[in-house]
């Protein structure tokens, strides 16, 4: 079953115009070229980069690969959210000397500014954490994936990553174009070779039947990233259809938005926030992904991760039949029935029309007018 927003591609600028789109894509690209073409590969560390903590959170094995990551990660979105560029560092410092090991970023967020800020953050400390960030062709080619890499090594100030994962596979046709002839998983392979990722995988938010499709189609994913959370379990239920084939298969699975990405169902009273975390963490996952836009929503997951002890299955249960009666219509799982999540940069490419009013999106026009040239598209 696909929900009803989901269309085939139209060529890029159908929208918004070829000179818009170029102009917009522009910000992500201006300068991402490094001078590494023609290098001997990388040399990737060994495992022995993630460190354990005894006293802190419990390490998780990273699907079929011999690596253990932190039970929590730290998602990389709301570091873009602090007004303090200090306090998005610090909180990331914070969530090292926490326990937490697995970082997640994205090559779009805030048009690049959160791989700026996790960069910075990690200046002598990039050999206790596992990176990740993700690529955003959204359709496009082999080529601008590998332009896009170049500009999240500089920007993350590291010549590796340890995974590197596709963004946002929503529409329908996505799978079709990740693996097309000179599309995004030749970069992935070609990235690997070069040693500049260990491992591969790809995110995506909108329908279970998509991941399946991706899953299904054969090729070896390290890693993929699903929602996971009480709600999920009752409506379009990536809990019940991908991650039994995820696990089945040995790819490691990294849950997201265990609090349904606004939260708005702990602050409508249905469930707390430490039963959605601990819920989320209880499954099985390598890590449970939670954006944290403030040092007390750090310190509470941190005291939830700490020496984690999981749910029952009875109370697995409970929760999930707590939440039944309000899921069905998708309400506190925006992402999947609305545009709420849908990046803009998913949708340029494919030539659906954007809020001008995202937040994002004025920080892309403004960058856009201010002169960057296009690169790679």
């Amino acid at each position: 079953m696909t929900s009803p927003q989901h269309n085939s591609v139209t060529p890029p600028g159908t929208a918004l115009g070829r000179r818009d789109f170029l102009r917009l894509a522009a910000l992500f690209g201006a300068g991402s070229t490094l001078a590494a073409q023609g290098q001997a590969p990388l040399s990737v560390p060994p495992a022995k980069n993630v460190v354990e903590n005894p006293d802190a959170i419990p390490l998780r094995r990273l699907g079929r690969a011999d690596v253990r990551i932190s039970a929590l990660g730290c998602g990389g979105h709301h570091l873009g959210d602090f007004d303090n560029v200090d306090d998005a560092i610090h909180l990331v410092q914070e969530a090292v000397d926490g326990g937490i090991t697995f970082f997640d970023n994205c090559w779009e967020y805030w048009n690049g500014k959160t791989e700026n800020l996790l960069g910075r953050a990690l200046q002598g400390r990039r050999d206790k954490v596992f990176v990740m960030t993700k690529v955003c062709t959204h359709g496009r080619s082999a080529r601008l994936a590998m332009e896009m890499l170049e500009a999240s090594l500089r920007r993350l100030q590291t010549d590796h990553l340890d995974l590197w994962q596709i963004h946002g596979v929503v529409y329908d046709n996505d799978p079709e174009l990740a693996y097309a002839k000179g599309g995004v998983l030749e970069a992935l392979d070609k990235a690997k070779r070069q040693g500049k990722t260990r491992f591969v995988g790809f995110t995506g938010h909108k329908d279970p039947a998509i991941h399946l499709r991706m899953i299904q189609m054969g090729y070896g994913f390290d890693t993929v990233q699903m929602p996971l959370n009480p709600f999920d379990a009752n409506f379009f239920s990536f809990e019940k259809s991908v991650l039994p084939e995820a696990n089945r298969r040995g790819i490691a699975v990294l849950g997201m938005k265990s609090m349904g990405g606004t939260a708005a169902a702990v602050k409508k009273g249905i469930v707390k926030a430490e039963e959605l975390l601990r819920y989320a963490m209880s499954l099985p996952v390598a890590t449970t992904i939670s954006g944290m836009d403030s040092f007390k929503v750090l310190r509470e997951n941190l005291k939830v991760a700490q020496n984690f002890q999981p749910l029952s299955p009875a109370d697995m249960e409970e929760l999930r039949r707590r939440c039944a009666t309000v899921a069905a219509d998708g309400r506190f799982e925006p992402y999947k029935v609305s545009l709420k999540f849908d990046n803009q940069m998913t949708r340029m490419p494919h030539g659906f029309p954007i809020d001008k009013e995202e937040k994002e999106v004025q920080d892309m026009f403004q960058k856009a007018n201010g002169g960057w040239e296009p690169v790679g598209v």
